[in-house]
């Protein structure tokens, strides 16, 4: 493992993240796209230019109780506990059936938030 420089996490860094989004404004290039990004050092912004269909919310540092990634983690770790498995296969079967029998509702209660309506209406002027 070498060392990880700012901006850096192993594997991914600004150029892969700007890739990201331009590729990303291609697809359904008539919808808008809306990515909720932490503060990591490759999330950075500064000299890259963002596709008009695409709109970055960052949360606030130090929030992980906004990332809809950690509040979706916590949901399936609360059904995980006190489980156990035979083997890595088992358990991969089981975290697959649990994410695919979620529905769209119960993902959305899961992480919906008042931080991101009102930023959302901030951000469109609603």
């Amino acid at each position: 493992m070498g060392v990880i420089l700012p901006g850096e996490v192993e594997g991914v860094d600004s150029l892969i993240f700007e890739a990201y989004l331009k590729a990303l404004s291609f697809f359904r290039p008539e919808e808008l796209k809306v990515l909720i990004i932490d503060n990591a050092g490759f999330y950075s912004t500064k000299n890259i230019n963002i596709s008009d269909n695409i709109k970055l919310i960052r949360i606030p540092p130090y929030t992980p109780k906004l990332n809809p990634c950690e509040k979706v983690w916590q949901y399936l770790k609360e059904r995980f506990k006190n489980r156990t498995f035979e083997n890595i296969k088992e358990l991969k079967h089981w975290l697959n059936q649990t994410v695919k029998t979620q529905i769209n509702n119960n993902i959305i209660n899961i992480v919906k938030s008042e931080f991101y309506i009102k930023t959302f209406k901030a951000c469109f002027k609603l």
